[in-house]
């Protein structure tokens, strides 16, 4: 079963069991993936999918900064509940450690010595741990490694 028919059956179970939230967020979900399609002029694959996640997930994240600093707390609480429910979609995040380690093993196989090729060094890195490791994460470690 793909993501999207998954979500589909998730978002009709939310509708049986009456949990609005989840019903909410899946349909929110559904049309930013359906808007991305329009724009794609094609369906989305499960990768591309994956992305939508991650975005809307950042998206909650700044919404609950937002909120938080206008002190908000219910609305960060509603922010915090969609964000919980989009992360159950996304595959298993790595640990930091994991991170470095596999950013370690790219710099190593490209030969990447300084600053200067963090872009190539970060395209790969974004390709290989696509959707299980946040871009901030990734970005800061590239730079700790090339700038030793």
């Amino acid at each position: 079963m793909g993501l999207q028919e998954q979500l589909l059956a998730d978002m009709q179970n939310a509708m049986r069991e009456g949990d609005v939230a989840r019903r909410d967020t899946i349909r929110m979900l559904r049309a930013a993936i359906r808007n991305a399609e329009i724009e794609l002029q094609r369906e989305a694959t499960d990768a591309e999918v994956l992305q939508i996640i991650a975005r809307q997930i950042r998206q909650r994240n700044e919404s609950i900064e937002m909120f938080r600093q206008g002190r908000r707390e219910d609305l960060v609480a509603a922010e915090e509940a969609q964000k919980t429910i989009l992360e159950e979609y996304l595959p298993d995040q790595l640990s930091e450690q994991e991170i470095e380690e596999a950013v370690q093993e790219i710099v190593a196989e490209l030969g990447a010595s300084d600053m200067r090729q963090m872009g190539t060094v970060m395209r790969e890195a974004m390709q290989r741990l696509q959707g299980r490791a946040d871009g901030r994460v990734v970005n800061q470690i590239v730079r700790d490694i090339l700038s030793q």
